[in-house]
C-alpha cells in the first residue's frame, strides 16, 4: 500500500510558521523591521551600490573630489569614511576571528592611549581638509585622498577595539574577562591589514572597490546597530540579560531597526533640501 506523498511546505509557509511559534512582541519586531527594510528598498536607488549610496548619504558629505571612484563611479563614502567605516567593521571581524568576539575587557591602559592617538592625525587632517574649502583661510598643507583614507582607517580599527567590549559589557550576561586585544604584539597584527587595505583601495580598481564599498557601509550598519543596542539595553535597565544569540537578537533586532530609521529618516530630510542622492558640491 502506497501512502501519499506530504505535502510540501514552501518557504513562505515556514517563515509564517515560525513567527507563529515566537512570542507576539518577537514576532512583531521581525515583521516591523521587514517592513521598514521593504521600503527602504523600495525608496533608495536601484541597485545594490545605489542602496549603499543611500546608507552612506545619511552620515557622509559625499563629496565627489574627496572620494575614491569605481571607474567613473563615486564611492558610497568620502575617502575619511570609508577608511573609518571599512576599519570598522574589518577590525571587528579580525577579533572574533581572534576569539575575542564576546570580550567585554578593554586593551590595559598604554594600548587604550595608543588606540586614542589615532584621532589626533584623523582630526587635525579633516580640520585642514575642512580650512581648504575656503580660499582665504590658510590651511598647512594641501588636502589628499590617500591621507583620508589613511586617517580614517586608523581611527576606525582603534573605534572597533573600544567598540566591541562596550557592546558586550551591555548584552552579555558572562561575556568573556579576555582583553580585547592582549598585548603590544597583538596591537601590531591586529593593525597589520590596515596597510593592505589601504595600498587595495587606493588602486582604485572597480573589483577591488566593490567590495570594499559593500563592506565600508556594512560597517555604519554595524555600528549604529551596536550604540541603539546598547542604548536601548540601558533605557529599559536590562543590560547584561542575554546567555546566547537566541536571547540576544531580539536586541540586535531592535537595535537594527533604529539604526535604519535613523539613516531614513537622515536621507528624507537631505533629500527634501538637496533633491539629489549625490553629494554636496563643494570643490576638492
Amino acid at each position: 500500500m502506497t501512502s501519499l506523498p506530504s505535502e510540501t511546505a514552501t518557504p513562505a509557509k515556514n517563515i509564517f510558521q515560525r513567527l507563529r511559534m515566537l512570542p507576539k512582541a518577537h514576532a512583531l519586531l521581525l515583521l516591523t523591521l521587514l517592513a521598514v527594510m521593504l521600503a527602504g528598498l523600495l525608496l533608495s536607488p536601484p541597485g545594490l551600490l545605489g542602496k549603499a549610496d543611500a546608507i552612506g548619504y545619511a552620515v557622509c558629505h559625499r563629496i565627489d573630489l574627496r572620494s575614491l571612484h569605481l571607474g567613473e563611479r563615486q564611492m558610497p563614502l568620502c575617502a575619511r569614511c570609508t577608511g573609518t567605516f571599512l576599519g570598522t567593521i574589518v577590525g571587528a571581524l579580525l577579533l572574533i576571528g581572534f576569539g575575542r568576539g564576546r570580550s567585554a575587557a578593554w586593551p590595559r591602559r598604554g594600548i587604550l592611549i595608543l588606540l586614542a592617538l589615532t584621532a589626533v592625525p584623523w582630526g587635525l587632517d579633516g580640520l585642514n581638509s575642512y580650512v581648504s574649502l575656503f580660499p582665504r583661510l590658510p590651511h598647512v598643507y594641501e588636502p589628499q585622498n590617500w591621507l583620508r583614507l589613511t586617517t580614517g582607517m586608523l581611527l576606525g580599527f582603534a573605534m572597533a577595539a573600544v567598540f566591541v567590549p562596550a557592546v558586550n559589557q551591555s548584552l552579555w550576561k558572562s561575556p568573556s574577562s579576555e582583553p580585547v586585544i592582549r598585548g603590544f604584539r597583538e596591537l601590531i597584527w591586529y593593525f597589520l591589514p590596515a596597510p593592505i587595505l589601504i595600498g587595495l583601495a587606493l588602486t582604485e580598481n572597480p573589483i577591488i572597490l566593490y567590495p570594499l564599498a559593500i563592506l565600508s557601509v556594512a560597517g555604519i550598519l554595524f555600528l549604529l546597530t551596536g550604540v541603539y543596542t546598547a542604548l536601548l539595553l540601558m533605557a529599559l535597565r536590562r543590560e547584561g540579560l542575554a546567555e546566547s544569540w537566541a536571547q540576544a537578537w531580539p536586541s540586535l533586532a531592535a537595535g537594527f531597526l533604529l539604526g535604519l530609521l535613523q539613516i531614513y529618516a537622515i536621507d528624507a530630510v537631505r533629500f527634501q533640501l538637496t533633491r539629489t542622492w549625490g553629494g554636496f558640491g563643494l570643490g576638492g
